[in-house]
């Protein structure tokens, strides 16, 4: 049975991955920092689904703890055929007025570990013809949006070139990139976000059905929600000084 990996998999659009994928039948491999609520998960989704749950309670910006994921995603013994990249957390306050320290976390995190995990698991795939990488990013990737959506936009361009250098190999990639989502990001990186209409959030739910239709169809990006569509397309043909301006006005996040 085809096995997927998911880090930060115990809320928001990692958790719908695991309650998707376990729908699906497939056996889960759940990476998260709590490790009770790991265990709590896990044993919904196996009483559900009747799928194996592999657990690891990690914290990835620990070297040790991530180097033990990396060590799960390169056994061959029991292959990971999907790599799910969700884990991260965003700050309060625009550069450079959050702690260096806590700015040096969020980029390892949504940059370093994503790099690690893949480098782990891609050999693998590649030997076995197959697999996939999906990389959640975030729309706000893809305008100058300070640290986070620099971080973003690495993963962005790191997922397309990666796409391409292993398409021969049959290795699928793809950067989900949602705007605002309902999940818990918001409240733990003290954004107030009182003041968005309804019309603006995504449920988790919604970012997976369309990441993983993205993914069968091959596309290099997935853009849930139309009106995130036309703000990645505004985004992409405005002329930067005025794509600029606009990202001074709020940018969504997952």
């Amino acid at each position: 049975m085809p096995r997927v990996l998911i880090t930060g998999a115990t809320s928001g659009i990692g958790a719908a991955f695991a309650r998707r994928f376990a729908a699906d039948g497939r056996d889960l491999v759940l990476v998260a920092r709590d490790e009770e609520r790991l265990d709590n998960t896990a044993c919904v989704l196996r009483q559900r689904h009747a799928v194996r749950v592999e657990t690891l309670a990690a914290d990835l910006l620990d070297a040790a703890a991530c180097a033990t994921v990396e060590e799960r995603l390169a056994d061959t013994t029991a292959p990971v055929n999907v790599l799910v990249n969700n884990a991260g957390f965003g700050l309060p306050a625009p550069f450079p007025h959050s702690p260096l320290a806590d700015e040096e976390r969020m980029l390892d995190l949504l940059t370093r570990v994503p790099l690690r995990l893949t480098h782990a698991a891609v050999p693998g795939m590649v030997a076995r013809g197959r697999g996939a990488i999906l990389n959640i990013a975030s729309v706000a990737g893809l305008l100058p949006t300070g640290t986070y959506g620099a971080a973003k936009a690495w993963l962005i361009g790191f997922s397309e070139s990666l796409r391409v250098d292993l398409a021969p190999n049959h290795v699928r990639v793809l950067a989900v990139c949602p705007g605002f989502t309902r999940t818990e990001f918001q409240r733990r990186a003290g954004m107030d976000v009182s003041d968005l209409p309804d019309w603006a959030w995504l449920s988790p739910e919604h970012v997976v059905t369309q990441a993983l239709k993205d993914l069968t169809r091959g596309r290099p990006l997935s853009i849930p929600g139309r009106h995130y569509q036309a703000y990645s397309f505004a985004a992409r043909h405005l002329p930067r000084p005025l794509a600029a301006r606009l990202a001074r006005s709020r940018t969504p996040r997952d």
